[in-house]
C-alpha cells in the first residue's frame, strides 16, 4: 500500500446511531470514510456535519443487494441492521436479509478488496442468559422462533458466516458483541428504554415500565463503545469480543428513576405488561477479554452519560418544536 494513500473505511450503517459516531472517529484518525446506508432506520441528520468533509462520502445503498464499489477499501465494518424491538415485527424480513445477504455481500466485498472485515454482533446472541455476566464462551439461550429471533438469529448467522469466510478464504475478520449502548443520536422513536424514558420525562408524561422493572441492562456510553470498536479493529483478535460496561448494570426501574431525576421531571412511574415474552431478564457483559486483549475499559459513568443523552434529546425536542410549519 502506498504511503501516500489514505486508508479507507467503509462503514455500512454509517448513518445510524453507532455508525455515525464511528465515521467521526475514523475521520479524526485520518481515514477516508465511505458511509453506506439505505436510510431505513439511519438518519442523514446524524452525518450532516460531515457532508463537506473532503474525506467523507455518503453512498445510499442496501447491503442486501450486491455491492459494487470501484475504490480501494482497507476496512469493511458491518453495522447495518434495524436493531430496535419496535422494528422486529414490521421489519422482520429486512432484518434477516441484512444479517444474511447483507453480511454475505460485505464479506464478498472484503474478500475482493483484501480488506479487514468487522461484524457488529450483539449481546442478543446470548438470548435470555442462564449465566451472568455473559462471557464470550457462553453459547446462549435463544428462542429460535420468538419475535426477537429475527434479530438474534440474524446476528448469530452473521457470526457463523464471518467465521466461515475466515476459515475458507483466510480473510482478516473481527467479531464485536455490542451490549446496550446509548448516547446522542439514538433514534427518538427507538422504542428502547432510554429514548422512551427520556422522551416521556421531558414531556412530563408517565414513564411506562414493562413488567415490574426488575430486569437489568448494562449500559455503555457511545464514546466508550466506539473506543472499544476502534481498538478491536486495530488488533489481531479473531474470536468474538464483548464491548459493554458491566459496572453500570441497573434495573429498568432504577434507570427510569435516574432519568426522571436528571431531566428534572415530575413524571410518574407506571407499569404495563411486558409485550416481549423472551425479553432478557439480565444483561451484563464479562469484559475480561477486552481488558486483556485490547487494554480497554469503559470510562463514562452512567450519570454522566445520561446527562449528555438527556441534553441531546432536550435540544432535539426544542429544535423540532421551533421549526416553522
Amino acid at each position: 500500500m502506498s504511503s501516500h494513500r489514505k486508508r479507507t473505511v467503509l462503514v455500512a450503517g454509517g448513518s445510524g446511531f453507532i455508525g455515525s459516531h464511528l465515521c467521526d472517529r475514523f475521520l479524526k484518525e485520518g481515514y477516508r470514510i465511505l458511509c453506506l446506508d439505505n436510510l431505513q432506520t439511519g438518519r442523514t441528520d446524524n452525518t450532516a456535519h460531515l457532508v463537506n468533509e473532503p474525506d467523507f462520502q455518503f453512498i445510499q445503498a442496501d447491503i442486501a443487494e450486491p455491492i459494487r464499489i470501484n475504490q480501494k477499501i482497507d476496512y469493511v465494518l458491518n453495522f447495518a441492521s434495524p436493531a430496535s424491538p419496535v422494528d422486529f415485527d414490521p421489519l422482520s424480513i429486512e432484518i434477516m436479509r441484512a444479517g444474511a445477504w447483507g453480511t454475505y455481500h460485505l464479506l464478498e466485498l472484503a474478500l475482493r478488496q483484501n480488506a479487514v472485515f468487522m461484524q457488529a454482533s450483539t449481546s442478543e446472541v446470548y438470548g435470555d442468559p442462564l449465566v451472568s455476566p455473559q462471557p464470550e464462551s457462553y453459547w446462549g439461550n435463544v428462542n429460535p422462533i420468538g419475535r426477537r429471533s429475527v434479530y438474534d438469529e440474524a446476528k448469530r448467522y452473521a457470526e457463523a458466516l464471518t467465521m466461515a469466510f475466515r476459515r475458507k478464504y483466510g480473510i482478516e475478520t473481527r467479531i464485536l458483541r455490542i451490549f446496550n449502548t446509548y448516547g446522542p443520536r439514538m433514534r427518538p422513536d427507538d422504542g428502547r428504554a432510554i429514548p422512551n424514558f427520556i422522551n416521556q420525562a421531558l414531556k412530563g408524561d408517565d414513564i411506562t415500565i414493562h413488567g415490574d422493572g426488575s430486569q437489568t441492562r448494562s449500559l455503555c456510553y457511545v464514546d466508550d463503545e466506539v473506543e472499544g470498536v476502534y481498538r478491536l479493529l486495530m488488533s489481531n483478535e479473531t474470536e468474538p469480543v464483548n464491548i459493554g460496561n458491566p459496572d453500570t448494570e441497573v434495573t429498568i426501574l432504577k434507570l427510569a428513576e435516574t432519568i426522571v431525576r436528571i431531566a428534572g421531571s415530575k413524571s410518574r412511574l407506571t407499569f404495563i405488561e411486558n409485550p416481549h415474552s423472551d425479553d432478557p431478564k439480565r444483561r451484563c457483559p464479562d469484559i475480561a477479554r477486552a481488558r486483556k486483549l485490547l487494554g480497554w475499559e469503559p470510562r463514562v459513568s452512567l450519570q454522566e452519560g445520561l446527562r449528555h443523552t438527556v441534553d441531546y434529546f432536550s435540544k432535539l425536542m426544542r429544535s423540532t418544536t421551533e421549526k416553522p410549519n
